[in-house]
């Protein structure tokens, strides 16, 4: 099954495609459809929360665009990480020193270090929302909100970690600061509002 069209798929028979043989998709779509997820959870906690929060409707078309790039990132990445996947695989049977190989095998690397990388960004942001929502939106939903941060966190560290391990991304290199400055924002933001709920 091609990368084109797994998003449009039910959600049971896309998990069943998560855990195939193939390719595509794997953990970077995995963090960017949980994105979505959380993303879509603070839009319904700030929905329910219009009469009493004035910023409901702002964070509601957030989250929705931050749930709607995830979706769209969930597929990019499928697509990049197999042309990379591809282009290594190819580059190990080859013969050593081809420049334009090397060139575009770099070109694919770079290009699948991108998704990640904004996937981690968006997990962030996705909680920041979270954390507003909780602290504004209508207290009955308040364990939705830390939910959506706490998928968001987990997602935005699994997005950071593929950045740094998958491609071997160098800690001077600025993607790695990048993600790792997404991470820890996740991170800081989810304690502060699951340690309130303790």
């Amino acid at each position: 099954m091609s990368t084109d069209d797994y998003l449009d798929l039910r959600l049971e028979t896309f998990l069943e495609r998560l855990s195939a043989d193939g390719l595509a998709p794997g953990s970077g779509s995995a963090a960017a459809i949980t994105v979505a997820f959380a993303a879509r959870l603070v839009a319904m906690v700030a929905n329910c929360s219009r009469s009493t929060w004035d910023e409901a409707s702002g964070i509601v078309a957030q989250a929705t665009a931050i749930g709607d790039r995830a979706l769209v990132l969930a597929h990019t990445d499928a697509t990049v990480w197999d042309e990379a996947l591809t282009a290594l695989r190819d580059a190990e049977g080859g013969s050593a020193g081809d420049p334009r190989r090397d060139f575009s095998l770099e070109q694919k690397l770079d290009a699948a270090a991108a998704a990640p990388l904004e996937i981690a960004s968006l997990g962030a942001d996705a909680v920041a929302l979270a954390s507003l929502a909780a602290e504004h939106g209508d207290v009955t939903y308040q364990a939705d909100a830390a939910a959506a941060a706490a998928l968001a966190a987990g997602a935005s560290r699994a997005a950071a970690h593929l950045v740094r391990v998958n491609l071997g991304v160098r800690p001077s290199d600025p993607r790695f600061a990048r993600a790792a400055a997404s991470e820890q924002a996740a991170d800081e933001l989810a304690g502060r509002l699951l340690g309130a709920d303790a």
